[in-house]
């Protein structure tokens, strides 16, 4: 089995120690109206734009969700929340810099023992969720579990559906596929541009992700035999018997968008395995990006 694998099968018990987590630290992350903008790069950018829209809907207060490298340094916000599974992302840790003392920060991290632990004026640590795989799955879930049970969003339910995830057979004739589109609306579309990066990162698969009502705008000329079309939540009236018209394969989200997530997951390690990678060793990344001064 490989790191990805065995962290991957892990989530469930690491969603239910980090909604634990928050009725203890949810204060850090936020407070009811504050204006904050959720940071990250990568897998953590995507997960800050499913937590700023759920944050939103919850009525909480204005949310935000920025690439560290793109944050707009002439907008005032309250707090600031960084996603850093390292705890060593250059473009995290200027950002924090450059906001201290001005800004309130939060850091969400893996490892403590990094220089985030002074950068950011609070950390909420999520070890038990870190990972040696370069390709990010288990941190990522919990972060956004944490999010979601802050916001009592939350449920036994969750967990329940990420334990189908891992033990449901993958849809037949999907690993076969030679393309994916992800789809999502609200907070799921975090989840979709995530999905779809899991799989160029896995299993070098040509993947795109979109709004689900943007769609039908051009990107379903795209959809033929031998290409997939996966929901992430209720998808728009008519759109899956569209994409069936067309001899695309589409698949249905049955489970909580998170747990779809999951299932996404395994569908890059098996197509992975099919084409004869090693998901362990992504072709050009490294666990952390590190930029030399």
């Amino acid at each position: 089995m490989t790191h990805v694998e065995e962290e991957l099968n892990s989530q469930p018990e690491c969603w239910i120690r980090a909604a634990e987590l928050a009725a203890r630290h949810g204060g850090a992350l936020w407070a009811p109206g504050e204006r904050v903008a959720i940071v990250g790069c990568g897998t953590s950018y995507f997960m800050a734009q499913a937590a700023a829209a759920l944050r939103e809907g919850a009525g909480q207060g204005e949310a935000d969700a920025f690439a560290a490298s793109e944050f707009p340094y002439g907008r005032s916000y309250d707090r600031v929340v960084a996603l850093t599974r390292s705890g060593t992302t250059t473009e995290v840790l200027d950002l924090l810099g450059r906001l201290k003392g001005g800004t309130r920060t939060t850091a969400v991290t893996a490892d403590p023992d990094t220089p985030v632990l002074g950068a950011a004026d609070e950390v909420v640590v999520l070890d038990f969720a870190d990972e040696r795989s370069v390709v990010q799955t288990r941190f990522a879930t919990t972060a956004l579990t944490l999010f979601r049970a802050a916001l009592g969003l939350h449920t036994d339910t969750v967990v329940t559906d990420a334990r189908a995830a891992l033990s449901t057979p993958l849809p037949a004739g999907l690993v076969e596929c030679t393309q994916f589109t992800f789809l999502g609306r609200g907070w799921t579309l975090g989840l979709a541009n995530e999905a779809g990066l899991k799989m160029r990162e896995a299993s070098l698969s040509w993947t795109e992700a979109y709004p689900a009502m943007e769609y039908r705008h051009g990107p379903i000329s795209i959809t033929t035999r031998g290409t997939a079309t996966w929901m992430f939540g209720e998808a728009p009236e008519g759109l899956a018997e569209q994409v069936r018209a067309t001899g695309g394969l589409w698949i249905g989200g049955s489970l909580d968008p998170l747990a779809e997530l999951v299932r996404a997951q395994r569908l890059a390690v098996a197509v992975a395995a099919r084409r004869g990678l090693d998901p362990d060793q992504p072709r050009h990344l490294t666990r952390s990006v590190i930029l030399a001064p």
